[in-house]
């Protein structure tokens, strides 16, 4: 799996797990689905995004998007 694969699928599990525990324990859960988007926009505006970073020293193969 491409660092690429590995940030983007990271980023939907965070999306869904905030969706998920909003409806099952508190609306608030929504607050880790919108830092999860928050996240996204800044790193494709600034090209820094600690989810590739960690991906990248636990092994992954880098990506086209973040090198």
């Amino acid at each position: 799996m491409t660092l690429d694969r590995a940030v983007l699928m990271f980023a939907g599990f965070v999306v869904l797990l905030g969706i998920a525990l909003s409806l099952l324990v508190h609306p608030w859960w929504l607050a880790l689905s919108a830092f999860a988007g928050f996240n996204l926009i800044q790193s494709s505006v600034t090209g820094f995004c600690p989810a590739a970073i960690v991906f990248r020293k636990l092994g992954a193969k880098p990506g086209v998007a973040f090198k």
